[in-house]
């Protein structure tokens, strides 16, 4: 039947007993729906009828009732519905979520989520103290929440997550250690995790990797070491799975100065079992992240080389920046450092570049020519400073 609008072919609008006028239109599915806002007159109300109109039109619209749901509870199924995330990394997300989203804005429905709701929240977290590489994994989950709701769920028109460098972490870089510390580093530490810190170096091997060797990943007649599982700590305990991406799955090649080091260890500290752990704590059990420090006196070992602060992965990338100073080639470092991606690689590379164009800058400045020269002696009958 023709309405009041002019014989309008899409929706119509109506007059509530407050005054103002509603909006009534066919979703993409046929179903009436009605506006979310109400108008203080007709003509705005048919405005924004017509453009509900064209939203259904292209293919744009976007159905209000589903950008009620908050952003907490639709976070909260994201997370779930990830299957292929690994345990660590979903209660590092969940943590995020629970710690520095859902506070501030896990009560508000995704429909009203705006950019500068989002720089405030971000804004926010950085004035009580949060740290710019932490409020930068924030955002990006909260991005790559929102990214979902655009692209596959069809929830909101555009991610409003758009703050230029937020997801920029910008570390400090983290230090590396030359051979003669790895070493006195190893002396350091209890007899029987000596081969652990050489090996995790020198291999390039993460803490989950090298603790979750068993004898028969050690062939030490040709010098290799399997990396086939990883060891991820959860708090509810220790789980054994696959290494952290399918590149992970590698063997690695290790100096033959090491050789007679593991064969000590594994006659002193492991079973003839070839399912034995290579590396346990000091009753046989599992080496657990959370009690290394304690187990090894970590803290009191790097500071008494003058490395305070070291982190045991910073033993892998000590490894990496030796390896890619050897000039291996970009593939042949993603290899042994189990990465599907060159950035990593690229990184190292570009380092050790840097490294090597100081040391030629440096040999310049000795060689004739260069910005160090021997002065010339001083022209006769010039002052010669006494001393």
């Amino acid at each position: 039947m023709p309405n009041k609008e002019g014989h309008r072919h899409f929706g119509n609008v109506r007059k509530l007993p407050s005054g103002r006028f509603q909006v009534r239109y066919p979703g993409p599915d046929g179903r009436m729906r009605n506006g979310a806002e109400t108008y203080p007159t007709r003509p705005l109300a048919l405005r924004a009828l017509a453009i509900v109109e064209g939203q259904v039109a292209r293919g744009e619209w976007i159905d209000p009732e589903r950008g009620k749901v908050l952003l907490r509870d639709y976070a909260d199924r994201w997370i779930a519905q990830r299957p292929k995330l690994r345990p660590r990394t979903v209660d590092l997300y969940r943590w995020l979520l629970g710690k520095h989203i859902a506070p501030y804005l896990g009560g508000v429905p995704l429909s009203k989520l705006s950019t500068a709701m989002v720089r405030e929240w971000r804004a926010e977290l950085l004035g009580k103290g949060v740290s710019a590489s932490m409020a930068a994994k924030a955002y990006r989950l909260l991005r790559a929440v929102l990214m979902t709701a655009v692209n596959e769920d069809n929830i909101l028109p555009r991610n409003p997550c758009r703050i230029p460098g937020a997801d920029a972490e910008d570390p400090a870089e983290r230090p590396t250690l030359n051979v003669t510390e790895v070493y006195d580093l190893a002396a350091e530490m209890p007899d029987r995790f000596f081969a652990l810190v050489l090996l995790a170096t020198f291999a390039s091997l993460r803490y989950g990797e090298v603790t979750a060797l068993q004898r028969r990943d050690l062939d030490l007649s040709v010098r290799t070491v399997r990396v086939r599982q990883a060891f991820v700590e959860r708090s509810g305990g220790v789980l054994l799975g696959p290494p952290k991406s399918r590149a992970g799955l590698r063997t690695v090649s290790i100096p033959a100065s090491l050789v007679p080091e593991l064969r000590r260890h594994l006659a002193d500290y492991v079973g003839d079992d070839p399912d034995a752990w290579v590396f346990t704590g000091p009753k046989g059990a599992v080496l657990k992240r959370s009690n290394f420090n304690k187990v090894t006196a970590w803290k009191e070992a790097v500071t008494k080389i003058g490395k305070p602060g070291l982190h045991f992965h910073d033993l892998r990338h000590t490894g990496n920046t030796l390896a890619a100073s050897s000039g291996a080639s970009t593939r042949d470092l993603m290899a042994r450092m189990g990465h599907d991606s060159m950035n990593a690689a690229l990184i190292y590379q570009h380092a050790t570049s840097e490294a090597d164009r100081a040391i030629a800058d440096a040999l310049d400045r000795k060689l004739p020519g260069g910005g160090d020269d021997e002065p010339e002696d001083p022209p006769a009958g010039a002052l010669v400073p006494a001393g």
